[in-house]
Parts: C-alpha cells; structure tokens; sequence
C-alpha cells in the first residue's frame, strides 16, 4: 500500500499513527456515549483541549521539516499559524451577520465601533467558506514563497536567517495591533458563533474539529514522510549536511528551499486554522516571536529530524504548560528556558533520540553476548 511504503523504516511514525487513531475513535465514544456523571465520560473542554493540542502538533511537524531536514532554523512559524487562523477568523466574523453586539448586517463588531463605514476590500470574499480555505493556505504559502525567494536567493543562512524570520514575525505583529489595518487591532478576533451553520458550542461541532485536527495531522505526517523518502527529500537532506557541496554537483538549491519552506508555511496555516475555532480567538499576540521560539522547543526536546519526535515534544511541553501555568504561571517560562538548556546539554537529539540509543545500546549488548 501507498500509506505502507511511505511509512517504511519509521516504527515511530507507525506508532504514532496508531496511537491517533485509537484516540479519533476513543474520544467521540467517551465523550458523546458515555452519559455525563458515569467516570469515564470525557467532558468537552477537554475534548476542546485536546484538539488544541493536535493543531500546536501538526505545527510542530511543520517546523521540523524545515529545521530537521532542511536545517532552516526559522523562528517565524508563529507568523504563519497566525495568518491561517485570521483567515478562518475573518470567515467565522462574516458569519455572525446581524447577530452581534451592535447587530450590524455588514460590518463585524469592532468595524461599527471604530466607524467604518464599508467593508475593506480584503474582507470580500470571506463570507464564502470555500474562499476562507484557500486564502488559509495561500496567505502563508505566498508570504513564505515571497520571503524564501528573496532570502535565499541572496544565500542567506544560519543565525542571520532566524533573526530575518524573527523579525518578520515581530513586524507582522506591530501591523496586526494597528486599528487602521482591519484585523480588530488589540483585540483581534473572537465571539464567533458558528461554522458552516452548526453552533461552535455544540459538542458535537466541537467533536468534528477535533477529529478534523487529527485527520489533518495525519495527513500532513505523511505529507512530510513522503517528501523525505522521495529523491526531493533525499536533496533536501543533502543541502542541509552540505550545502556548498550540493550546489557545486548542479542542483539549485534555492529552489528546493523555497519548495520545502513553502509546504511547511501551509501546513502552519492548516493548524492555525483548526485552533481558531476551537479556542475562539485570534489576535495580535500569536505573532509573538516567543510563539515561535516555543515552537522550536517543542521540536528540540523531541527530537529533531524525527517527525515523530516532533510530536511527542509538543504534546508534553504543551500538557506540562497547562499544569504548571495553573500551579506557578510566573514560573513556567524559567522552567521552558532551563529545559530547553538542559536538553541543549544533555540530550541533543532530543527524547526521540534518546529511546533510539537505548535501543542501540541494547542491541549492541545482546551482540556482544551472542
């Protein structure tokens, strides 16, 4: 089989697929059969939750393929979640019509209350679904496209390409905050009330997105496992071991980086889209350059060029935040920095990394007795 081939040589990745598939059938039955007072009923905040989670792991998988396979170390990623998320955002406001504070047909809420008079020419076309969905990829496609070409055209790398990356974000983020630009300024977007017609608050919507964020996880697992096992992804690894090396054999490498960047780009906005409704918010804040320098934490401790690492870094950096934001939130960044540090340190290639030498240092010694 097709899936088969992708997933050959990648025990990680089968079990991780396993694993989400239980989850995708397990959840719905606790959560819309199991009645509500029996223990294992699941209640739907932590359904909510979950997905959550799924959307910050596709993410992940996202960051990886470029600075694992790649070895672009962008700190910009946030950037583009973000812009997937005002797309859907900007749809879900289309659709509260007259149903909102100031009850205006046309204009969202925070249009009429700073006196807009009409509907900015970059809104139309959001009250279609199909619409929303294509901008979801082709804003941060295009952003990326537009960047890369010109970065690395130029042959910029390493350290001075995170800081342009960075700096991207952070430019993106004072834009976004500006009342004048039309995405609700401070404030962002929120009090959304349904999609495609069904209420965001019933259980049963929510179920849908949450299945949905693991559908589109596993699809873009094996989007990226598919573009690593193919000669593209053979490529892509040889400009990250030897850059100079392979452009002198022929190859042009500036393509192969804007190809990859872009795909990465897209797969940001799919999460950001998914999270969006599910949280029901979108503002300036996941512009911030701390977002993304969390999100190639959650690649670190997990393990670089795994894939599979990626997601077990961002579920358990992002489940040890839920706790501990609730049991010491002024600590929670210093405990971020010092476990990134010690991974750094002691485990550079990450979790993932380590079951793999315990694996081979197991082998090796059953070998050795043999």
């Amino acid at each position: 089989m097709f899936i088969t081939r992708i997933l050959h040589n990648d025990r990680g990745g089968q079990i991780m697929l396993a694993v989400l598939a239980v989850v995708l059938v397990l959840v719905p039955v606790l959560n819309l059969l199991v009645p509500e007072g029996n223990f294992l009923h699941m209640p739907t905040y932590l359904v909510t939750l979950l997905g959550k989670y799924l959307t910050y792991v596709l993410l992940a998988i996202a960051v990886d393929l470029v600075w694992g396979y790649l070895g672009i170390l962008s700190l910009g990623h946030g950037a583009f979640f973000a812009l997937g998320g005002y797309a859907m955002g900007m749809y879900l406001m289309r659709q509260i019509g007259d149903r909102g504070v100031y009850g205006n047909p046309n204009l969202p809420d925070f249009m009429v209350f700073l006196n807009w008079k009409e509907m900015p020419w970059f809104w139309q076309g959001f009250d279609m679904f199909w619409f929303a969905m294509l901008m979801v990829l082709l804003v941060p496609g295009v952003l990326a496209f537009v960047f890369g070409w010109l970065a690395f055209r130029s042959r910029v790398t390493g350290v001075y390409l995170s800081i342009i990356t960075q700096a991207l974000t952070y430019a993106l983020l004072l834009a976004f905050f500006r009342n004048e630009m039309g995405f609700g300024g401070n404030n962002g977007l929120t009090d959304f009330k349904d999609i495609l017609g069904f209420s965001l608050q019933s259980d049963n919507t929510r179920m849908t997105l949450f299945v949905l964020s693991g559908l589109a996880l596993a699809g873009g697992y094996l989007l990226c496992r598919f573009i690593i096992n193919s000669k593209l992804g053979r490529i892509v690894v040889a400009i990250r071991d030897a850059e100079s090396r392979t452009r002198f054999v022929g190859y042009r490498v500036e393509h192969y980086k804007v190809w990859v960047f872009t795909v990465s780009a897209m797969l940001a906005g799919v999460a950001g889209a998914l999270y969006v409704p599910q949280v029901g918010i979108i503002n300036p804040g996941e512009f911030s350059p701390l977002n993304s320098i969390e999100i190639v934490i959650w690649v670190a401790i997990g393990g670089r060029a795994t894939l599979y690492g990626a997601v077990i870094g961002a579920i358990l950096v992002n489940y040890a935040k839920t706790v501990f934001t609730g049991l010491m939130p002024e600590s929670w960044i210093f405990m971020l920095g010092a476990l990134f540090v010690l991974v750094t340190l002691y485990l550079p290639q990450g979790l993932a990394g380590l079951v793999q030498n315990l694996k081979d240092s197991r082998w090796f010694h059953k070998r050795v007795q043999a």
